[in-house]
């Protein structure tokens, strides 16, 4: 998501704080708020699967394989 999109968000919270929104911009805000929520989750979710831990015998489990499966849905 690029910064015009969350400067918009952000326009749009103050803007209905202020004066309140009309049904588009309720509806704009409400995709905007969605899309903000998935690129946050996509990011947290790759963050997650690149996580590698060394075990106490040396070997290393890569925990986005043996948790995350593909794309991060698990198996």
């Amino acid at each position: 998501m690029d910064q015009s999109k969350i400067d918009r968000i952000n326009t749009l919270y103050h803007k209905s704080k202020a004066v309140g929104l009309s049904e588009e911009e309720k509806a704009e805000q409400a995709a905007l708020r969605r899309e903000y929520i998935e690129a946050i989750r996509g990011s947290m979710r790759a963050n997650l699967n690149s996580i590698s831990i060394q075990e106490k015998d040396g070997s290393v489990t890569d925990l986005g394989q043996k948790y995350g499966g593909v794309n991060g849905k698990q198996s």
